[in-house]
């Protein structure tokens, strides 16, 4: 049961926002795994992407970029390891598929599997009672359309399911079924001259996991998964034929609820979250923080990436997360690369933490393989 303590505790830490400052606040939800930044060229730039330029795992950040994939064909596959210096078999892995139809739309599809490891059971006495393999995972799909030359817009349809009981220790945690959505644009202005290079812009938005609240019990509490604002831009040098620099810049906060009601006498933490609908909880995430705006700032994520790229073969990457101390105090920098060959590309980085809360990816290389096939679009 220890491995299972760590695991949990570790997960919980890093993303449902607890943190071991004075007065913290902390937002929590359910199914936090789909927060993970799945793929290594976002993870080389800070966890950034909706406002990059489209690949293969644009459905995680912002199903809108397909409309502009390139290729016509691109497939992707995953490998995160997860809290590497506790454990060797708790992963992130998955894979994307992405169909350019035509000049204007797209359809695309990913899974993203969250093995918790396995969990070995014993009783009072030490006694072996069996094992457990705990496991999250999510499946979905997306259509992307141009409704100009340079925006488009996505929907995506997600399906989510959450399963931590332990059934043989007859676990009063049920398993989570639900149904959530995406809905994102992107905007990839043409190629223009600025003097000594020429240039594009790229802005994107994308509201993820819009879906009902669940329950892991059956006290009947609910809890809510993490709906999220992701919004950003960027920009490309295009300094030659050989030589390219992207600079972009992201924030990010989650449309859930800050808690705002004490459940002590003095109306100080710990507070929880007010009983209400999802729907209605976006709204409220925008004004319900007990410190007021200043608050509400603090609860936005911002994050730079900056990718270098030549001939469109070898690339560098570098970026930054920042997170407030009071709302989970995730602070990392990042680097990265990819090497492409052909139609195949291979992605690696690394996370360097910054903050004084451990980070379950510290020490950890992170892989994405991605191929592009068949015919080639004409990109602005």
């Amino acid at each position: 049961m220890r491995k299972i303590l760590i695991i949990t505790l570790t997960f919980f830490v890093a993303f449902s926002n607890i943190n071991a400052q004075d007065n913290p606040n902390p937002i929590t939800t359910a199914a936090p795994f789909l927060l993970i930044a799945p793929d290594a060229r976002a993870g080389g730039m800070g966890d950034i992407g909706v406002a990059t330029s489209p690949d293969a795992f644009s459905q995680h950040w912002n199903a809108s970029k397909m409309a502009f994939m390139p290729s016509q064909f691109s497939v992707g596959v995953i490998y995160t390891p997860w809290l590497r210096e506790l454990t060797n078999d708790v992963f992130l892995g998955g894979f994307s598929f992405a169909n350019r139809i035509d000049e204007r739309s797209a359809w695309a599809a990913s899974l993203k599997y969250f093995n918790l490891g396995q969990i070995d059971l014993t009783d009072i006495n030490g006694a072996p009672e069996g094992t457990e393999k705990l496991n999250e995972f999510s499946v979905d799909g997306s259509y992307s359309l141009k409704l100009s030359e340079m925006y488009s817009m996505g929907v995506t349809l997600r399906y989510i399911r959450s399963d931590l009981g332990i059934e043989s220790a007859n676990s009063t945690i049920n398993p989570v079924n639900t149904f959530s959505v995406d809905i994102s644009g992107y905007f990839q202005s043409n190629e223009a001259n600025y003097g000594n290079f020429n240039g594009i812009w790229r802005g994107g938005f994308n509201i993820s996991n819009i879906g009902p609240k669940v329950s892991y019990s059956n006290d009947g509490k609910e809890n809510f998964i993490p709906t999220n604002l992701k919004i950003g831009g960027g920009f490309d040098f295009i300094l030659d034929n050989y030589n390219k620099l992207s600079l972009n810049l992201e924030f990010n906060k989650l449309l859930v609820p800050t808690p705002s009601i004490s459940v002590n006498d003095n109306n100080q933490p710990p507070y929880v979250q007010e009983d209400v609908s999802f729907f209605s909880g976006i709204f409220k995430s925008f004004g319900d923080a007990p410190d007021g705006f200043s608050e509400e700032l603090k609860e936005f994520t911002w994050g730079l990436g900056a990718e270098y790229m030549y001939d469109n073969a070898f690339a560098i990457r570098a970026g930054y997360f920042n997170e407030s101390d009071l709302k989970g105090a995730r602070k990392y920098f990042t680097i990265g690369s990819g090497f492409k060959f052909k139609s195949t590309r291979l992605d690696i980085s690394y996370l360097f933490n910054a903050s004084d809360i451990n980070n379950p990816l510290e020490n950890t290389l992170r892989f994405s393989l991605s191929f592009d096939f068949g015919d080639l679009f004409e990109v602005n």
